[in-house]
Order: C-alpha cells, then sequence, then structure tokens
C-alpha cells in the first residue's frame, strides 16, 4: 500500500465517522432501550394493581350481597342452612369473574358481640391457606355475625409482581369481610 492511498483511506474513514457522528436517526431506537424495561415493569405493575383491586371490589360485592340471607335468617330458616348454600349465593354474585371452586375460602362465625373475633389471615408458615380454624355458624335472630372470604389470586406477571404476592407461588389472598348484627326474625 503506497502512502498516497492511505492517506486517501484514512481520509474517507474520517469522513464516514464524522458523518456516522451527525447522524441520529438510531437515537430513538437507543433511547427506547434503554428506558423500555422500567417502563413495562410500571405498566405491567399498574395493570396488576388495578386487576387486585376489581377483584377485591367484586369479592366485596358478593360478601355483602350472599350475607344478606343470613342477616334476614333467610338462609338459617330455609331448607338448606348449609356452607354450600352459602358458597352458591356468593358465587352467584361474583359475575363469574373469580374460580369459586377451589380458590375460594369461607369463613361464617357467630360472635359474642362486636369486640369478639379473630382477624388473623389464615395462612400456614409455607404460606398456604390454613382452613383449620374456618367454619360455617351463621348464627340465630340478634347475633353478631362475622363473614370472611379469601381468594386465592394467581398474579398474572408474577415475576414483576413479585412485591404483591404474599403467598407462595406467586399468589395474593384477596380477602372480603362483613360484620353485621342479625335481624331478630323469627319473633
Amino acid at each position: 500500500m503506497t502512502l498516497c492511498t492511505h492517506g486517501f483511506l484514512t481520509q474517507r474513514l474520517s469522513r464516514r465517522l464524522e458523518r456516522l457522528k451527525q447522524d441520529k436517526s438510531g437515537a430513538a431506537a437507543v433511547e427506547f432501550a434503554l428506558i423500555a424495561a422500567p417502563f413495562f415493569f410500571l405498566i405491567f405493575g399498574l395493570l396488576e394493581v388495578c386487576i387486585l383491586f376489581i377483584m377485591s371490589t367484586v369479592m366485596e360485592h358478593a360478601v355483602s350481597e350472599a350475607s344478606r340471607s343470613i342477616r334476614t335468617g333467610q338462609l338459617q330458616q330455609g331448607a338448606t342452612p348449609t356452607a354450600t348454600a352459602f358458597r352458591t349465593a356468593m358465587c352467584a354474585e361474583m359475575f363469574g369473574l373469580l374460580d369459586c371452586n377451589s380458590n375460594l375460602h369461607i369463613d361464617v362465625e357467630q360472635l359474642g358481640g362486636f369486640a369478639g373475633g379473630s382477624v388473623a389471615v389464615p395462612l400456614d408458615g409455607d404460606g398456604n391457606v390454613d382452613e383449620g380454624e374456618m367454619g360455617f355458624d351463621p348464627g340465630g335472630p340478634n347475633e353478631v355475625v362475622a363473614v370472611r372470604a379469601y381468594y386465592e389470586w394467581t398474579l398474572i406477571t408474577p415475576m414483576m409482581s413479585a412485591p404483591l404476592s404474599n403467598m407462595n407461588g406467586g399468589r395474593h389472598l384477596l380477602q372480603a369481610n362483613a360484620v353485621f348484627r342479625n335481624e331478630p326474625y323469627g319473633e
């Protein structure tokens, strides 16, 4: 290679490098690549929180509406005052948005008054629902009753929504409650 050719190549390479430095056509793609991961993390996290809020609201509605049959004595005076009948009434109020078969846990207990009752979340040491303390006692007329419903919600984006998980396996335990005094039915 002669000196003249070498100078020409160096000059040509120098011009191309100058043009490349001034070219901004790929800047947007590079900038987006830098912010894409945090952006999608925020978007999916926001969607997950919104879905949890909506499902919690659906559960609160279902507990409120199904508890009406206990509060008025319709369930206790009906042909089958069982946990299954209450579960069926509650599932009918969930608009088909939540699976009532295996993920829904219901605890109905008669309390000695408004100051009684347990507020502990029924999770065992491994992060699974412990139904050992749950039962079904709708009480009688003028008795105070607590209805608690728990739903094991599987998070949609478990890797990104790990801070929302309060159970093992990337799940979140939703809870809805109602505490009321039964009406004086049958009197």
